[in-house]
């Protein structure tokens, strides 16, 4: 059964940093790229980074460019976010995918607020 579970979400102020993960199992996760989405309220939900299987390619929103760095770890079935200097406008849940597959994570909540 293929399985994506997000963790690392929470609550953070203006400029704070939160690692996001997302273990995968039932796939073989190296062999697939990796994205991370998000969904802030009244919002379509938005591709934030991707990642390939084997690490050689990694591109970004925009907006988040410079601020957030996805990573993975083969090894340990793995994918990460990294959020720095986060703004209010980060605010949303996100989730993890299988890039090629319709294949969600149950989401995890990241708010920026004072």
């Amino acid at each position: 059964q293929v399985q994506l579970v997000e963790s690392g979400g929470g609550l953070v102020l203006p400029g704070g940093s939160l690692r996001l993960s997302c273990t995968a199992s039932g796939f073989s996760f190296s062999s697939h790229y990796m994205s991370w989405y998000r969904q802030a309220p009244g919002k379509e939900r938005e591709l934030v980074a991707i990642i390939a299987g084997t690490d050689d390619y990694r591109n970004y929103l925009d907006s988040v460019r410079g601020r957030f760095t996805v990573s993975r770890d083969n090894a340990k079935n793995t994918l990460y976010l990294q959020m720095n200097s986060l703004k209010p406008d980060d605010t949303a849940v996100y989730y993890c995918k299988i890039t090629s597959k319709d294949v969600w994570g149950q989401g995890t909540q990241v708010t920026v607020s004072s």
